[in-house]
């Protein structure tokens, strides 16, 4: 795990600033994934526990929309570059180094979990480990929105990503894995983005058992 993710730091170090311009519109473009952190901030308000992850935040543009929706939001990346820009672009909120598979919380603490897009680059075998660790920081009836690449075929798909590999999911083995760390899927959105990868944008929203 270590070797994947040491590359994986390195790559986004090295595109903090454009990566940060790609994103700086904060989902206004992309009216579907908006709706869902809309709905994802709404359901853990209902819960009555703000407090929230934003799990691979990078330069911290969605985690100042959670707090934006009420949230009691702070980001979380691998990435130190990711890190620092987040905390000179919000200097109001929280921003931590930490990897997904050992984040920095108590356990049974959070109401909600925004991981966007960030579990793509994980290897298959151990995206289970990940998942654990989310489920293990929510409180009991806690929500993780979890969004990446879908595909159809029965077996993830390594591809090239434009800052460095990653994978797609058959949804239905995603969400069973989601089953599998105690976290029930109970929505699911899938799209088209129109992308020449040919991949469908897949939301999943699952609970905390």
């Amino acid at each position: 795990m270590a070797e994947h993710q040491d590359e994986t730091r390195a790559a986004y170090d090295g595109v903090v600033e454009l990566y940060a311009s790609m994103f700086a519109d904060r989902l206004e473009t992309q009216p579907f994934a908006r709706t869902m952190v809309g709905t994802f901030a709404e359901l853990v308000r209902g819960t009555g526990n703000l407090r929230t992850a934003d799990a691979g935040c990078g330069p911290g543009h969605l985690t100042a929309l959670l707090n934006e929706l009420g949230l009691d939001a702070f980001g979380l990346d691998l990435s130190p570059g990711m890190i620092d820009h987040a905390r000179r672009a919000h200097p109001a909120l929280r921003f931590d180094e930490a990897r997904m598979e050992a984040l920095p919380v108590e356990d049974r603490a959070l109401g909600g979990v925004l991981a966007h897009y960030s579990m793509i680059h994980t290897p298959p075998g151990e995206l289970p480990a990940l998942l654990a660790e989310q489920a293990r920081v929510l409180a009991r009836g806690g929500l993780l929105l979890v969004s990446f690449f879908g595909t159809d075929g029965p077996e993830p798909v390594r591809f090239d990503h434009k800052v460095t590999p990653a994978y797609s999911w058959p949804v239905d083995r995603f969400a069973g894995l989601l089953a599998g760390a105690g976290l029930a899927t109970f929505a699911r959105l899938l799209h088209d983005p129109a992308s020449e990868r040919g991949f469908l944008d897949v939301h999943l929203l699952a609970r905390r058992a």
